[in-house]
């Protein structure tokens, strides 16, 4: 049953809090079919996230397994107020800064190749194109994008997830969507 996504007047998924903190307690219970639940409503969510961290299909595949096995571990001490999902991604961007920390010290003199941003209804020459036009974006700028857009983070969530004031964070997305919309026109897609 997918609880995860319920359409909204605007057409966007939103986050049904109370189906995902019942399943995190039902997996501090030990409850490995919750978890099992839990992945397939929220893994292509937190897939996109650690993608636009890591830049790298293979690390945000690495970081995402590894941030549901913390989830099992940890999933007792998480207190349901109404923060799971900040609480998931909190957990998935350690597991991201912690393959970034151990990437750049084995390879501090090597430079590493970007896999293109996978997207299973894209063709390859789209895929090419739309990787470029992320990466002409700033990090930060990027990681809006892609909270808001893919993951579906209201633009106040985002702010305080970042750490950033809202105005910031609202005018960071304009330019950013600008400027894609401008590059990917320029592409023809």
């Amino acid at each position: 049953m997918f609880m995860f996504q319920v359409p909204t007047e605007k057409g966007k998924a939103s986050w049904d809090e109370a189906h995902v903190e019942g399943l995190l307690a039902s997996i501090a219970g030990g409850d490995k079919q919750a978890l099992g639940e839990l992945y397939h409503l929220t893994q292509a969510p937190l897939y996109a996230y650690l993608l636009s961290l890591l830049k790298n299909s293979a690390d945000a595949r690495d970081a995402l397994h590894d941030a549901y096995l913390d989830v099992y571990a940890a999933a007792g001490r998480y207190r349901p107020e109404g923060h799971s999902r900040a609480w998931l991604y909190a957990i998935a961007k350690n597991k991201a800064m912690m393959i970034f920390r151990r990437k750049r010290t084995w390879e501090s003199s090597e430079e590493v190749e970007e896999e293109p941003w996978e997207a299973p209804a894209l063709c390859q020459e789209e895929r090419m194109v739309l990787s470029a036009a992320l990466n002409a974006l700033s990090d930060e700028e990027r990681q809006i994008v892609m909270l808001h857009s893919v993951s579906g983070f209201r633009f106040r969530e985002i702010a305080s997830f970042l750490q950033l004031p809202l105005n910031t964070v609202l005018s960071k997305h304009h330019r950013a969507m600008k400027r894609l919309r401008r590059q990917l026109s320029e592409e023809g897609i």
